[in-house]
This record gives C-alpha cells, structure tokens and sequence, in this order.
C-alpha cells in the first residue's frame, strides 16, 4: 500500500515538473520573438512616425523696427509739405511684413501708429528684446539746397559698421540714389544701443524727384525688399 501510495506522489511530482518545464520553454520562446523596447524604443501608435521630430536649435533672428519720429514730432517736411513721421511708419510696415515672411526673423516695431516716443525707448525696447539687429528708419533733409540726394547711413559703436554697410549697398542698388556712404555718429538712438544697430537716411524727402520716389508704393515696396535682402547679406556674412 505504501509503495503505491509512493509511486502515485512521485508521478505527480514527475507530473508537475514536466508543466512547469513546458511553460518555461513557451515563456522563453515567446520573449525572443517579442521586440526589445530598450533596444527599440516603445511601441509606436497606428500613423505615428517611428522618427521623433528634431527641434531646432536655431532661434529666429530678432529684428526691431523703429520708425523714426511720430506723434509731435513730424520730422522733415517734404518737398511736397508731406511729413517725414508718415513716411517712415508707411515703410516701415511694408519692411515688418515682409520679414513676418522669413522663418529666420521675427520682427518687432517700436510703434504702429502716431505715437511719440523717446530717442532712449526706442532703443531700450531693441535692448529688451535682445535683438540681432536694430534699424531706425528716416528720410533726410537739406533745406538750403533742394537738390542734395543721396541714400546715407549711421553707425556709432564700431561692431555696428557691417550691419549700416550691408543696409547702404542694398538700398543704393534698389534705388539708384547716389551712394553717401555710411557714417559714424553719436545720434542718441544709436548710443543707447545695446545691440548692433543703424540709422538709415533712405533718401531725401527735400529732393522733390527722390521724394516722389519714396513716397510712391512701388518705391516703397523696393526700398523694403532692399532693407530685407541687407540683413540677410548682413547675417550671411557673420
């Protein structure tokens, strides 16, 4: 009775052994054909790129805008008696747009409308901003002599010269206006700088012929696309 009572547990046990045997091997079979999520990366959902997209890791370049005068503060009259403040904001927004344009730029305005704001602002706002490239924007004037012409522009710290040159040679070439050059001067809204900037004198809005040209649509439209091609000239050649 014994005996077979012991032959009965071992057949058990030989019983038991073999199944868990058996489910080791399936376990095992089904783990090798099954995909390493540590080698692989997790399972991705249905219509999901098996490439992660790659951020950037360049930043858009920060262009302020600064549309010279504004508010009180007309600035040249015109051969046609026509202000200076409403020129600038004219060309200035076409400029703006246009950038708004260019994945690798995001500009900014110091106004949008006719408002007066300080030399020191402007510049403080190109400051904030940590702007790449700040460019206040003018037509110029000689009274005494109406037939002065010319595109000419200003620089004052020296790190500041490449951004007024790149500006100068684009705006000539689009217009045609005699080449003044570019010029270093202690104009306030330079001084204040903290970032590369220039002041540009587009023309001269005293010149009735350049005057017809700045304020005219299509002049503007070169002139914006000019200032556009310069900072990417500018940017291209740092």
């Amino acid at each position: 009775m014994r005996l077979i009572r012991r032959r009965s547990q071992r057949r058990k046990l030989f019983l038991l052994m073999s199944l868990a045997l058996l489910f080791g091997l399936l376990w095992a079979i089904k783990s090798q054909s099954a995909p390493n999520k540590l080698l692989y990366g997790a399972q991705q959902t249905p219509g999901e790129s098996a490439t992660p997209a790659v951020p950037s890791d360049t930043a858009p370049l920060v262009i302020v805008l600064d549309a010279g005068h504004g508010g009180h503060d007309p600035g040249a009259d015109g051969a046609s008696g026509k202000y200076e403040k409403n020129f600038t904001l004219a060309l200035t927004e076409k400029v703006y747009q246009l950038l708004l344009k260019e994945p690798e730029f995001k500009p900014y305005m110091t106004r949008t409308d006719d408002t007066f704001i300080e030399l020191e602002d402007r510049a403080a706002i190109a400051n904030s901003q940590q702007a790449d490239a700040f460019l206040s924007i003018h037509g110029n004037t000689f009274t005494s002599d109406t037939s002065v012409s010319g595109t000419e522009t200003y620089y004052y710290e020296l790190g500041s010269a490449k951004l007024a040159q790149a500006m100068q040679q684009a705006i000539v070439k689009a217009t045609g206006f005699r080449d003044r050059g570019i010029k270093q001067e202690d104009w306030k809204v330079l001084r204040y700088s903290e970032v590369p900037a220039a002041l540009l004198e587009v023309g001269f809005l005293t010149n009735a012929r350049e005057e017809a040209f700045l304020l005219g649509e299509k002049g503007q439209n070169q002139i914006a696309q000019a200032i556009v091609d310069g900072l990417k000239n500018y940017f291209q050649s740092k």
